[in-house]
């Protein structure tokens, strides 16, 4: 999520523009959202208003997905087990992520998990 809403022109917002605009849906829980705010704030010093618009724009293109499956799978980071409960909740087909803790599980309950360079390359060409 940094990546692809931060960092203009990158891989990741690269990807994120190619689904949106063929039309696939963006998936999001609230442990994501708490987590990405807490970044936004710890590691990038946004304000609590700069914070709330970068949400709100989140909100615009993401839909909110309440997991109820709990996963013990990510033993070294265990938040990121948050991630693959929002993937299985919505049967997202891939998890796009530079995360080297969910890299490591590589597939899941049928979610791929890899880079978004991967995830581009394996979707092909764009038409």
């Amino acid at each position: 999520m940094i990546s692809s809403t931060l960092w203009d022109n990158s891989s990741s917002q690269k990807l994120l523009f190619r689904l949106l605009t063929q039309g696939h849906e963006i998936y999001i829980s609230s442990h994501i959202l708490s987590e990405y705010q807490r970044v936004l704030k710890r590691d990038f010093g946004f304000s609590t208003e700069d914070i709330i618009r970068i949400l709100e724009k989140v909100l615009l293109f993401s839909k909110l997905a309440e997991p109820e499956a709990v996963v013990d799978i990510v033993k070294r980071d265990p938040t990121d087990n948050r991630v693959i409960e929002c993937a299985l909740s919505c049967s997202a087909d891939f998890i796009a992520t530079y995360d080297r803790h969910l890299l490591e599980v590589v597939r899941y309950g049928g979610v791929k998990i890899a880079k978004p360079e991967a995830i581009s390359k394996e979707l092909g060409p764009i038409c």
